[in-house]
């Protein structure tokens, strides 16, 4: 692997310091709701200070609503919850025009009245839930943080991010989210069943009358220096080409491509899952405290970043195999990383 691009400075590496004692304050108020999900939590924590959307997939009573909300109240940020229906409305998540009298003039002029996409953590629940035209109504916000509405341009508020639920098994009354949509969420993460132990706390601690109160570990001023900081760890020439060869690796019609992705793969991960493969890399290394990312930072993300990427054919399906099977083979290689 080649040097590095710069050296982190000593004032980022004291502020690196700072960063992983609020994630470990993070982390110790959240579980005062949430019993287990490391993972998921450490995923939805490396989307927020990358910058980037989430997307959590899993099957009903698994807390990922908690989840968010615990995440967002322990921040200290503004935060709106959006539950999508079929008859949800585009306009009933970005805002709509309403005609205003003044009571001493007489006169009638349009307001907009701002809908719950002006927050700094949007729960998209169940996003799945409504058609595509409504779901479109998020696709501008995730990427510019901004809204346009009646041909005036509304900016979000700062930091701004989307974390959306799905349930992966009920697809009576669903839409499947297009491939725009997708790609604007960084990591898609999974959120699986608690271990025993885990379930008989999670029972305990929520049939009784106590309910644990938080207390703000970091606000929205914290969390943009922290997001900056991130941005700045730097990488190898190195690591920035094997994820970009590793994203490469899922398009069928790249050279480098394996068999397996040119049999089964539709269509590969865009230049956005590079990105996020070196966003997610650094992010992982300031929340472990390290002032520089690594290959397998890179390797840690990169199921998050790539499963919902790529669009399988009928060959996979015949064959049984899923985009994460693909991906996961894809990552236990050696040939991404190059030499």
């Amino acid at each position: 692997m080649t040097a590095a691009t710069h050296a982190a400075p000593s004032d980022d590496v004291q502020q690196l310091q700072r960063l992983v004692g609020a994630v470990g304050r993070l982390r110790t108020q959240v579980g005062q709701r949430i019993v287990g999900q490391e993972e998921t939590i450490d995923g939805i924590l490396t989307a927020i200070l990358a910058g980037g959307h989430a997307l959590l997939i899993g099957v009903p009573g698994l807390a990922k609503t908690l989840m968010v909300q615990t995440v967002a109240e322990a921040l200290n940020l503004t935060f709106n919850r959006v539950q999508f229906t079929p008859d949800l409305m585009p306009s009933d998540i970005t805002g709509t025009d309403i005609i205003e009298e003044d009571l001493t003039t007489g006169r009638r002029a349009f307001r907009f009245v701002k809908g719950p996409i002006f927050a700094n953590v949007v729960l998209a629940d169940e996003i799945n839930r409504t058609p595509p035209k409504t779901q479109a109504a998020l696709l501008q916000a995730m990427q510019e943080h901004q809204v346009t509405a009646a041909g005036t341009t509304y900016h979000l508020p700062d930091p701004f991010f989307v974390l959306a639920t799905q349930n992966p098994i009920e697809q009576e009354g669903t839409y499947p989210l297009p491939e725009a949509q997708l790609d604007r969420f960084m990591l898609e993460l999974r959120v699986s069943y608690p271990s025993r132990s885990e379930e008989e706390a999670i029972v305990e601690q929520t049939t009784g009358t106590a309910r644990p109160s938080l207390h703000p570990v970091l606000d929205a001023e914290s969390v943009l220096a922290m997001q900056a900081l991130v941005r700045r760890i730097p990488v190898s020439r190195g690591l920035i080409r094997a994820a970009v060869n590793l994203a490469r690796m899922t398009r069928p019609g790249d050279s480098e491509a394996p068999g397996m992705v040119k049999e089964f793969v539709e269509w590969g991960a865009g230049p956005r899952a590079s990105q996020y493969l070196v966003l997610g890399a650094k992010a992982r290394a300031a929340i472990s405290g390290r002032p520089m990312a690594d290959l397998e930072d890179v390797r840690a993300v990169a199921p998050a970043v790539l499963r919902h990427r790529l669009v399988t054919n009928f060959a996979a399906e015949a064959a049984d195999r899923t985009s994460e099977d693909l991906v996961r083979e894809l990552v236990g290689g050696k040939a991404w990383m190059g030499s």
